[in-house]
């Protein structure tokens, strides 16, 4: 392989093209289910509960036992360890329900067979009796019911609320209902183990958390967690769902494995997948706002009450989050927000992109809007006036001072024509008539970090091999964000040499230990900075040597594109590295990084728990049908905050990714349980994710490009992953002006989220009387 000092490729804040593109078009890319099979390979498959709550009185494995295949069934009885995947430690979330369902589709037993097929039918001929027990779904009937919390509360303060709230010339109290949503990742849940000798066993699984899959099946099997190597090559989706949810089924795959001495697959069907595995919290957030004659917020109060599910998962972080962004963009003089995390007899609600936050940005949106309707205004002028401005402090008292929304406003107010379009849309809605329109732009100011603290870190293992070839290793996971390519185009430019040199290699526990999960916005930030710490390491000798080799100060020799400069030597990189290797020069580095700046106190509510806010806004156009409450898109403007982008094209996707699905999240995606509890949209025949034909007509995409972190962020780029997912808020906006119309915006139209054309049909019939 040679470089070209004129066509190094590659390079940080470049377009450059996802190191699997080519692969997932052509179907080449490997998956976990794509991996070669062993020729003793069995299968699992899960059997669940048929009840939302009840204690087992019977299960009887007669008929599955003598069916075709079966090696044998596993319960909670044949667990060597503790029978518990929970993340936090709380020993509530068993792998198989013991004695006690808790909701309909627990894991209660896994069948264990020679094929996939075998398996599955064989877990429907088990026979389980229940004893049913009261349950409750939703969040106010599990408080109603004094079902408890299934974690701690927590309220965040800052002033005095109920004093300033009694003085606002104004107030207005509400309750918003916001449902979940499914992550309906394209590759489901999957795992594959294959025992070793003594302890060991290898697990090959799709997962956000490779890390916590080791500690869980260590925990499981009653073994070291250097018995156990995790391997993630790539992912076919995530977005949070595969950061605790995998561990059920790695474990199960890995309890098989050990049980019978042979590799073990487990994968579920769609349906099972959906029914057994954790959402997005729904809330139902009951808000008070006080304000002035201006539209100035005075004061705010909130209590966010979350379906959690029948244990904590990360549900605490999760409600943590949402209070942390429910004042979004705004300065709340005095506030009170407060979270109930409520435990409901329904599947454990879990992470998803937004991680909590996109349930308290859009609470803040609505009291902007019925600001703005109880005044007459224009909710975007209501939006200026309450911006934060720099040296003001959130709710959770850490300071703002990186404010860059008024510019990102007015470009895109003036990039979209925001004025004109407006007055269009009121002169069309005047007319009256069948159709009317909407249009509404919102901002985002999202926090970047882990708020658990220790979750701020990561490792990177970068070789040179003799041949001038680069091995590159991380603690992420590549679930098609890109971050494998990000994090190579940052080692590239560290070397200056040509990204095909460099191979990205499957994240193993093997190579980088105690890592944290690829969420949060942080995979390239916190791995990129430890794989830059790791090239930096080898720079550092190679300059060292060549300085001595070719006799020059270390301040004389350079890194330029393909070579290595000493004074005035151009020397190619490859024969400096072949050089340095007969000179025995160590080549290998293991990288390291953790977020600094970042503290939290939980008991006082107070502290940075973030190291910097990305922004962003979008303007969205829609027409809605008041005859049967369906609508389009019109067109949607976009211009969003990465700071110094490492690869405009590939966060440029992921913004347009994030904006698709938050507005799926608030549009079409219906997450539906009947009275006994079972989840009725559990497939793509029940469950509507947005299609190519939903998404906007028009569809303007941008990202500032004179935006820099201000904190020493990787190469001063910033998080792309969940930020923009929020802009999809601005369509929740939209609809809900297009449907205010219709009684002359006398009152704002108070949409329940997902606003499906069922729901827009009924709030026109409301405003119409």
């Amino acid at each position: 392989m040679k470089d070209d000092a004129n066509a190094i490729g590659g390079l940080a804040h470049q377009d450059t093209a996802h190191d699997s593109a080519i692969k997932h078009v052509t179907g080449r890319a490997d998956y976990t289910d794509d991996l070669a099979a062993p020729s003793n390979l069995a299968h699992a498959y899960l059997g669940l509960s048929q009840c939302a709550h009840g204690r087992i009185t019977g299960m009887d494995f007669a008929d599955t036992l003598a069916s075709p295949g079966v090696l044998g069934v596993l319960t909670a009885d044949d667990i060597p360890g503790v029978n518990d995947v929970s993340p936090n430690g709380k020993n509530d979330d068993p792998i198989f329900a013991d004695g006690l369902v808790q909701f309909w589709g627990q894991p209660i037993f896994a069948v264990i067979a020679e094929t996939r097929d075998q398996a599955r039918r064989a877990a429907h001929n088990a026979r389980i009796d229940y004893d049913p027990l009261p349950h409750a779904l939703d969040p106010i009937a599990a408080r109603d019911a004094g079902m408890g919390y299934v974690t701690d509360p927590l309220t965040l303060r800052r002033g005095d609320a109920p004093t300033a709230m009694a003085r606002a010339p104004r107030r207005i109290e509400g309750r918003f209902v916001i449902g979940g949503q499914d992550h309906f990742y394209l590759e489901g849940q999957i795992a594959m183990a294959l025992p070793g000798e003594d302890e060991d066993v290898v697990v090959n699984v799709s997962t956000q958390h490779p890390s916590e899959v080791q500690h869980m099946v260590a925990h499981v099997l009653k073994v070291p967690s250097h018995s156990v190597v995790v391997n993630v090559r790539r992912m076919g989706g995530g977005f949070g769902g595969k950061e605790t949810q995998m561990n059920l089924f790695a474990c199960v795959a890995a309890l098989a494995a050990k049980r019978w001495n042979r590799a073990v697959k487990i994968r579920p069907d769609r349906d099972d997948d959906m029914i057994a595995t954790g959402k997005r919290h729904d809330f139902v957030v009951d808000y008070a706002v006080g304000f002035d004659d201006d539209g100035r917020i005075r004061a705010v109060e909130g209590d966010w009450y979350a379906r959690c599910g029948f244990s904590a998962d990360l549900s605490g972080p999760v409600t943590d989050r949402a209070l942390f962004h429910a004042d979004n963009a705004y300065f709340y003089p005095d506030v009170r927000v407060s979270s109930h995390p409520m435990k409901t007899n329904t599947v454990s609600n879990t992470a998803f992109r937004g991680f909590g936050g996109p349930q308290g940005v859009i609470v803040a949106e609505r009291m902007i809007e019925e600001i703005a309707y109880a005044l007459g205004l224009d909710p975007l002028e209501v939006r200026r006036r309450n911006l934060y401005e720099n040296g003001q402090l959130t709710p959770y008292h850490q300071e703002v001072n990186d404010q860059i929304l008024p510019r990102i406003l007015d470009e895109l107010e003036a990039s979209s024509d925001y004025k004109a379009r407006r007055q269009a849309v009121l002169d069309w809605n005047a007319e009256g008539g069948v159709i009317r329109k909407g249009i509404a732009l919102t901002p985002v100011k999202f926090g970047i970090s882990f708020t658990a603290t220790w979750f701020n870190q990561a490792g990177a293992l970068v070789h040179i091999y003799s041949d001038g070839s680069v091995m590159l290793n991380h603690g992420g996971t590549e679930m098609g964000q890109g971050l494998n390519t990000k994090v190579a185009q940052v080692v590239a430019e560290a070397f200056q040499c040509d990204i095909k040199r460099i191979k990205i290699t499957r994240t193993t526990t093997e190579k980088v230990p105690n890592t944290s999960a690829t969420a949060a916005s942080s995979g390239t930030d916190l791995n990129g900075m430890a794989a830059l710490d790791a090239a930096e390491q080898i720079k550092a000798r190679l300059v060292e040597f060549v300085a001595e080799r070719w006799q020059v100060p270390p301040d004389a020799v350079t890194f330029v594109p393909g070579h290595i400069r000493a004074g005035d030597h151009q020397i190619p990189f490859t024969e400096v590295i072949k050089a340095a290797y007969m000179a025995r020069i160590h080549l290998s580095a293991a990288g390291f990084y953790k977020t600094p700046k970042i503290h939290w106190d939980r008991a006082t509510g107070k502290g940075r728990p973030f190291y910097y806010y990305a922004y962003g806004a979008a303007v969205s156009e829609v027409t809605v049908d008041t005859l049967t409450g369906e609508y389009v898109i019109d067109r949607a403007d976009v211009l969003h905050d990465v700071g110094r982008s490492l690869n405009p094209a590939i966060d440029k996707g992921q913004v347009e990714g994030a904006f698709v699905q938050g507005t799926g999240w608030l549009t079409t995606e219906e997450l539906w349980w009947d009275a006994g509890g079972r989840l009725r949209t559990h497939a793509p025949s029940t469950y509507k994710v947005p299609l190519a034909s939903d998404r906007p007509r028009i569809f303007n995409v941008k990202l500032t490009d004179w935006s820099e972190a201000a904190e020493r962020t990787i190469k001063r780029s910033k998080a792309v992953g969940e930020p923009p997912f929020m802009l999809g808020i601005s369509v929740f906006e939209a609809i809900n002006m297009a449907v205010a119309s219709v009684a002359d915006y006398r009152e704002p139209a108070r949409l329940d989220a997902p606003a499906t054309p069922e729901r827009v049909l009924m709030a026109i019939e409301r405003l119409r009387g």
